[in-house]
């Protein structure tokens, strides 16, 4: 009778359980991870590509002819109300106001003569009437020719930043050319368009619950630091397009925004009832997304489904799943239709609380 010497024996119970290792490893990989679809109250945060305007965005233009003798800010220089910018050749307007008040002198040194003929009955009622009238008249064309000499100096109507001059000194400018243009940037309008279907969806919500706070992401992938409203929706859809004018308003009170820039506006929209999914649950052909749905006899089978919304690692399904729905969530490229696999089925929510969301 033979006996197994110690080495071998040992190397025979290490065969054993390396094995069973090896079984219970094929065992588990051969398992896939199942869950279902959850039904839940979430907010689906959207972006729509905005435009940036300044509150107050206008054009400065001559209100007079003559060569600009004057200009006394710069280039993207923040002014103050009232603020003298320009200077127009004055001189001409300036004698016309010496000439305007010269004629008012003497028509009111007339008319103070006449009325000291009138108290003694020297000269008649209509008479004092006239002087009156001609001393009105001459007070008239005062005023005319100072409003007129007014116009060759332009100062700034409100607090704001100066844009691109489009003249320069000793330009000869005619009456109506553009100067320069003029930025209050204090609070800035932002313009973005929304579809048909998300305005109805829009107004849809409870009164108290509308989404009118919405932020702005920045060119530079940076989120505005001041919160905007939603106060005008435009009147009309465009025809071209099917989509309606939205107009935000943002508080700029460090002049971070100007007047001409582009962004995304970000808006948070309440849904009831929406039905998510993972992300990675998914699979596209051509231009639809399918998911795998297990049956209860464990058969994989392709479904396409609808989805209405995306956010971060999740997908919410408008058609083509329900609650019930077993979904495959790992190994879709491992199995194929109408194949029989083991499952490993877990809670949705225990499933979606472990998804790998991309920081911001």
């Amino acid at each position: 009778m033979y006996r197994l010497s110690t080495p071998l024996v040992l190397l025979a119970a290490l065969s054993t359980i390396g094995c069973r290792h090896a079984e219970k490893r094929h065992s588990e990989e051969g398992k896939f991870l199942v869950t279902s679809p959850l039904r839940t109250d979430t907010e689906l945060t959207r972006d729509y590509v905005a435009q940036i305007r300044a509150i107050q965005h206008i054009e400065l233009r001559a209100l007079e002819k003559g060569y600009l003798q004057g200009i006394f800010i710069d280039e993207g220089q923040r002014v103050a109300k009232g603020t003298r910018m320009f200077q127009i050749m004055p001189l001409i307007y300036q004698a016309e106001v010496q000439k305007a008040a010269a004629e008012a002198e003497v028509t009111e040194i007339e008319l103070n003569n006449t009325k000291l003929l009138a108290d003694k009955n020297v000269v008649s009622p209509n008479e004092l009437a006239l002087a009156k009238a001609k001393f009105n008249k001459a007070k008239a064309q005062l005023s005319l020719a100072t409003t007129q000499k007014s116009m060759t100096e332009i100062r700034a109507p409100f607090d704001g930043i100066m844009g691109r001059f489009h003249v320069r000194m000793g330009s000869l400018v005619d009456e109506g050319d553009l100067l320069t243009t003029l930025s209050d940037n204090s609070t800035v309008w932002v313009y973005f368009n929304v579809s048909e279907a998300e305005y109805l969806k829009y107004k849809s919500q409870p009164e108290g619950e509308q989404p009118t706070s919405v932020k702005l992401r920045m060119a530079n992938g940076q989120v505005f630091d001041q919160a905007g409203k939603v106060e005008t929706i435009e009147a009309d859809f465009n025809n071209e397009t099917g989509n309606l004018a939205f107009r935000a308003t943002f508080p700029n009170p460090k002049g971070l925004l100007r007047h001409g820039e582009t962004g995304k506006i970000l808006m948070t929209v309440p849904t009831k009832n929406a039905l998510v999914i993972p992300q990675k649950a998914t699979f596209d052909v051509l231009d639809k997304k399918f998911v795998f749905v297990i049956d209860e006899k464990n058969v994989v089978h392709s479904r396409p489904i609808t989805v209405s919304a995306e956010m971060p690692q999740v997908y919410v399904v408008e058609s083509g799943l329900d609650e019930h729905d077993k979904i495959l969530v790992e190994g879709l490229r491992k199995v194929r239709d109408g194949a029989a696999i083991e499952v490993d089925f877990k809670k949705p929510s225990d499933v979606l609380a472990h998804l790998e969301v991309p920081a911001e």
